[in-house]
């Protein structure tokens, strides 16, 4: 039983000004507690939104996209390759349209609005309910290619 190597992984951290953002909320929570009623209930309820924020950019962030040999892993879904069809790497509007407009109410989406790019893979197993799944990811190409079982070269 050998070791599998993966041809594609990323993880769909939040960006850097979502975390700047957050730190400038827990700031102004603070202030607007802290002036009226003291330095203590500022820190209380800084410290509880600081908490609140840190888990939800953690787990909203952790998400992770995965490619080996054997299966395609988004988010807590994966689906084994065997049942991959048509894959196509969007971005611009044609990635904003897939996870909007043109969308299958049924497909299976990982959608990350901090990234401009995704892949749209059809799905073949019959007793799969989504016809196919689109997942963001930050390299849509690389993606696409690890799906597809070519290789495209890093930028």
């Amino acid at each position: 039983m050998g070791l599998e190597q993966s041809k594609y992984r990323e993880s769909l951290r939040v960006p850097v000004s979502w975390w700047i953002i957050a730190a400038a909320a827990v700031i102004t929570l603070f202030v607007i507690v802290a002036v009226p009623v003291g330095t203590l209930a500022g820190a209380v309820v800084g410290g509880l939104a600081a908490v609140l924020l840190l888990a939800l950019f953690l787990r909203y962030g952790g998400a992770r996209v995965e490619v080996d040999d054997k299966r395609f892993k988004a988010g807590r879904a994966e689906i084994d390759r065997a049942y991959l069809g048509a894959v196509e790497a969007l971005t611009g509007d044609d990635a904003r349209h897939a996870f909007g407009r043109d969308c299958d109410p049924k497909a299976f989406l990982v959608l990350r609005s901090y990234l401009r790019g995704a892949v749209r893979v059809q799905i073949t197993d019959p007793a799969d309910p989504a016809p196919y799944w689109v997942v963001a990811t930050r390299h849509p190409d690389r993606l696409a290619a690890a799906l597809s079982g070519h290789s495209v070269g890093r930028s």
